[in-house]
């Protein structure tokens, strides 16, 4: 981690984040990065403690000045934050705090967005102080990517690993365009031995999934006969060699079949609308409960805890999963468009299916990333970011869909009331092949 000092805390607390990211050293040993400290990101109305652009995550870190040490803090986002059991209320009337901190994220989220940079998961990090033993939040703060604490390396290095989740380090030059978009003045800061790659190689997960069937190659030719020596025959007169009786017959016969089996698909053509029919309704929208899903690509492969992260990753490696279908979909509610990912899990047991659904039912479990952070795009120019997507997740035999719903372009919450709709309105959707 190189930290970068750009301008001063913006509260008495950063002083404790700085000497935090500090300690983790240079280099990619811990988690790498590079932090800039006392950063105004592009947009915002004032600066934020410090910036962490990671080589799988962005941190946004925000200080917030406790009137006295605490014991226990209560922290929602959206409420009354209460220290051992005490109304907070600070000098300017603020019952909470951490309402300026949402925003200054969601400055950075709307730069990240409109510089089309790497879909990079944003998290955020309120630092409270000058000491804070234990905080509580709300499960659904904690699914949106905010962690509330007091500064120390520890807890701080714990925030990053869960909120940094992206499948696979980003390049130097994908670092570098996140910082241009956040700060041009540091766009070319040295970002060597810090975790960055040197270059975008898919990982072998990667290349093996595929938007389209794969076609098997056609086998090579066989080896040509080695020609043998036949007697000689005189030919007979004007040229000409006679076939034999049996192949006389023999190409009758073959053009005799020709003939049935065209008759009979002419007349067969008409028994089977349906087939083509199912196909173009595959193509087409689903309407579930009013809303429309537009599909977009499913992609399919047998390495399911590769293309998974957090704790869903971890049940998956030690766990058998025959199959992982991700299926893209979009929907519009009013007047704004949304990404669906729909992630059907095929086990060979029923049971299996029922513990990974327990596990990723947790709040900040993890789940599965969509492929575009592993090089494939979503179609079109989109660009969503899954990070704090609604989520729904629901049981069909021996298989478990997981499904998350962001807007396009737009800054979500996983409590968010239609894309929560969206999401359990998409288990309805029938399962890929």
């Amino acid at each position: 981690m190189r930290v970068v000092r750009v301008g001063d805390e913006t509260s008495a607390v950063g002083a404790d984040v700085r000497a935090a990211l500090t300690s983790w050293g240079r280099g990619d040993t811990l988690v790498g990065g590079i932090a800039l400290v006392g950063l105004r990101p592009q947009g915002a109305d004032q600066a934020v403690d410090a910036v962490v652009v990671l080589p799988r995550g962005v941190l946004v870190v925000v200080g917030v000045d406790l009137p006295d040490p605490a014991v226990r803090l209560e922290a929602p986002l959206a409420g009354q934050w209460k220290t051992d059991g005490w109304p907070l209320v600070r000098p300017d009337g603020a019952v909470n705090p951490a309402a300026d901190a949402v925003r200054n994220v969601e400055v950075v989220r709307r730069a990240l967005e409109v510089a089309e940079v790497e879909p990079l998961p944003v998290g955020t990090v309120v630092a409270v102080g000058p000491y804070v033993s234990q905080v509580d939040q709300p499960t659904s703060d904690l699914l949106r990517g905010v962690r509330i604490l007091h500064p120390e390396p520890k807890t701080l290095l714990t925030a990053a690993r869960e909120l940094a989740t992206y499948q696979r380090p980003c390049t130097v030059a994908q670092a570098r365009a996140l910082l241009a978009a956040l700060s041009p003045d540091h766009a070319d800061l040295d970002l060597s031995g810090e975790g960055f790659t040197d270059s975008a190689v898919p990982t072998m997960s990667a290349a093996s999934t595929t938007l389209i069937p794969r076609v098997p190659a056609a086998p090579p030719p066989p080896a040509p006969a080695k020609p043998t020596r036949m007697p000689t025959r005189k030919p007979a007169r004007g040229g000409l060699r006679w076939l034999p009786a049996s192949a006389v017959v023999l190409v009758a016969l073959l053009l005799l079949t020709g003939i049935v089996y065209a008759v009979a698909s002419s007349g067969s053509s008409d028994d089977r609308p349906d087939d083509a029919s199912k196909t173009r309704t595959e193509s087409s929208g689903v309407t579930v409960e009013g809303f429309t899903f537009e599909p977009r690509g499913a992609i399919s492969d047998t390495d399911c805890a590769a293309h998974a992260y957090g704790d869903v990753q971890v049940w998956l490696e030690r766990n058998r999963c025959s199959e992982l279908v991700r299926a893209r979909y979009e929907s519009a509610s009013d007047g704004k468009r949304a990404a669906i990912l729909v992630a059907v899990l095929r086990f060979p047991e029923t049971a299996l299916a029922g513990e990974l659904n327990t596990v990723a039912e947790q709040p900040g479990s993890g789940a599965i990333a969509d492929a575009s952070t592993e090089g494939t795009p979503w179609p079109g120019k989109s660009k969503p970011f899954f990070e704090s997507a609604a989520f729904a997740s629901g049981r069909e035999g021996n298989s478990l869909k997981l499904v998350q719903a962001v807007w396009i372009g737009t800054p979500s919450t996983p409590d968010d009331v239609t894309l929560r709709k969206l999401a359990t309105n998409a288990l309805e959707i029938p399962s890929p092949d």
